[in-house]
Parts: C-alpha cells; sequence; structure tokens
C-alpha cells in the first residue's frame, strides 16, 4: 500500500479528474533545483574536501606520497587557514549550477516516472532513479568538470592533483571550450553517469520506500517532516556505501590534464581509471575520502529529499 502524504505516491486529484496526481513540470523541476541547490550551499565545503582526499596520491602506492589532508576536520583546517574562508566555498557558483540542473531534471523525472504508475513494477523504483540520474549527470556534466577544476585548485603548498588555474567560473568554461571544443566540456561524463546512477538508484529507491515504511510503522504524527528525515538518513546512508567507489573516478576522470590530442594523460575511461587506481592504490583507493563522502552525502540528502518533500507537500495543496 502506497501512502497519500508521500511526495512520490501516486494520488487522485481533487474534482473531476481521477489521474495521476501532479506537478506542473516546469514546477516540479524548480522545486528539485531549489532543494538541491539550498543544500549544497550548506555542505560545499565538505565537498571542496572530499575533492582534495579523493585527487590526493592519485596513481602512487600508499606511504609514497606526502599527505596534507588527513582527516574531515584537519582538512577543513588546513583549507581555511591556507585558502581563507573564501577557499571553503570554492567552486560554489558551478555546484549551484551542477545542483539545479542535475537535481532539476532527475527529481522532476522520477515524480513523474511515479505519478505515471512505472516504479509500481518490481525494480521499477531503481530502474527510474537510475535513468532519471544519467539524464541528469548528461546534461550538467560540465558544470560538474569545472566544478571539480576549481575545488581542486589552491596554492602549491597543499595542491594535490592536476592544477588548472582557472580564474573563475566564465573563463573555465571558455578556457576548455577553446583547448577541446564541445566535446571536452562533457569530459568525464563517461565516469559521472554511471556515478549518478547508483547514487541516484539508491537515494530516490530507499527515500521513497523508507518514507512509505515509517509512515506505516506511525512513529510520528500525520504529515511529519520527522517522517521526512528519517527516511533521508537512511537513504544517505545507502548513497555513501554504494556511491563512494564510483566517486573517486568521477573525480580522477574530471580532473585529469590532456594532451595536445584532446585525450587524458592518465585514464582512457572508466575501465582504465578502475584498473589503474586498483592496481596502483589498492581496492582501499576506491574508498578515498569515504568519511568526508558520507559527512557531506549525508546532510546533503537529509537537507535536499526534506526541503523537497516539504516543498511538493505544500505546491500539491495549492495546485490541488
Amino acid at each position: 500500500m502506497r501512502l497519500l502524504n508521500s511526495p512520490f505516491a501516486r494520488q487522485p486529484s481533487v474534482g473531476p479528474s481521477h489521474g495521476p496526481r501532479a506537478l506542473w513540470p516546469p514546477m516540479d523541476f524548480t522545486l528539485g533545483a531549489l532543494a538541491c541547490c539550498g543544500a549544497c550551499v550548506v555542505t560545499n565545503p565538505l565537498e571542496v574536501v572530499k575533492t582534495r582526499l579523493q585527487l590526493q596520491g592519485e596513481l602512487q602506492a600508499r606511504g609514497s606520497y606526502q599527505r596534507h589532508y588527513r582527516g574531515v576536520l584537519q582538512a577543513l583546517w588546513v583549507v581555511g587557514s591556507t585558502d581563507g574562508l573564501r577557499g571553503l566555498q570554492k567552486g560554489l557558483t558551478a555546484a549551484l549550477l551542477y545542483q539545479g540542473l542535475m537535481n532539476g531534471v532527475r527529481l522532476g523525472f522520477y515524480s513523474y516516472t511515479n505519478a505515471a504508475g512505472l516504479t509500481d513494477a518490481p525494480g521499477g523504483s531503481l530502474i527510474a532513479g537510475a535513468a532519471a540520474g544519467a539524464l541528469g549527470a548528461f546534461i550538467a556534466s560540465p558544470a560538474y568538470l569545472v566544478k571539480t577544476h576549481l575545488q581542486a585548485q589552491t596554492v602549491a603548498a597543499i595542491a594535490v592533483g592536476h592544477q588548472h588555474n582557472h580564474e573563475g567560473v566564465s573563463s573555465a568554461f571558455v578556457s576548455i571550450y577553446r583547448r577541446e571544443g564541445v566535446t571536452g566540456l562533457w569530459r568525464g561524463v563517461n565516469g559521472a553517469v554511471p556515478r549518478v546512477m547508483v547514487g541516484s538508484a539508491a537515494q530516490l529507491a530507499t527515500f521513497s520506500s523508507a518514507k512509505d515504511q515509517v509512515a506505516r510503522a506511525q512513529w510520528f504524527g500525520p504529515h511529519s517532516w520527522l517522517t521526512a528525515l528519517t527516511a533521508a538518513t537512511i537513504s544517505g546512508v545507502a548513497v555513501t556505501i554504494t556511491m563512494t567507489p564510483f566517486d573517486v573516478i568521477s573525480t580522477r576522470l574530471y580532473n585529469q590534464p590532456v594532451d595536445e590530442f584532446k585525450r587524458g594523460r592518465l585514464y582512457c575511461g572508466f575501465v582504465d581509471c578502475l584498473t589503474k587506481v586498483c592496481a596502483t592504490e589498492g581496492i582501499m583507493g576506491l574508498y578515498k575520502g569515504m568519511t568526508p563522502v558520507f559527512v557531506r552525502l549525508a546532510p546533503h540528502t537529509v537537507l535536499s529529499m526534506l526541503i523537497w518533500d516539504l516543498l511538493r507537500e505544500r505546491a500539491l495543496l495549492y495546485t490541488h
């Protein structure tokens, strides 16, 4: 049984129409974008730290490189004391652009597949979440590319990974376009799509089912925001466990330098990156930065899912 107060549930409209209860598509896109952008502002410093930790010791054996960053709190301190408070929000504009595009498309697409009943079939929720994530990741890939470049940039004393030395968001887009053409803006998308497919499927499927289970168990009152908060927390754990290896590979593919033939100097693609990381850094190389991944993803998932849930509930009340 699906609960009527779930934002993912198909609900009858008020009035003569008895079709699925859904929002106007531009409104659904906007609510999804606003929810995730709000969460992004809060969690962006953790994204900066996560990017640095994932690039640290790239293709080097454990113990053979200098560790500038040793944990979430120490890394936040190092970035803040070296780059200043603004350094903790590096790449924020590109991150907001990415979150708005990717999650607006992802959440809007998923809610409509659910309203159409496509998620009712066995495995339908996972498939719809993965498809929504792939579509959003592809459209927003250029923004994630620039975000990664900017968040990796810092002074030489604490630099990790390749330094692209962009002057800002707009100059980054222009320089990448001039050097690599339009296709260069989508370099690394072969790592981003599986990353977001896995994360999106885990997030949307677990949030939807967890919210139904919590509401059915009647832990909280009807329409309580604590129901969405609990479901979002469970979802954040699931996303972290499943997505971290894909997140490491995606960061490496996006940040690698390119040669004169516009090919990556370090990796040829997703499988090549996976193989090289495991061969040189060990299997745990795929879990670099897992702590900041969870520390960032858990509150980001909680905030974005909770805000989106509340915004859609209010919008549905007004529009129906």
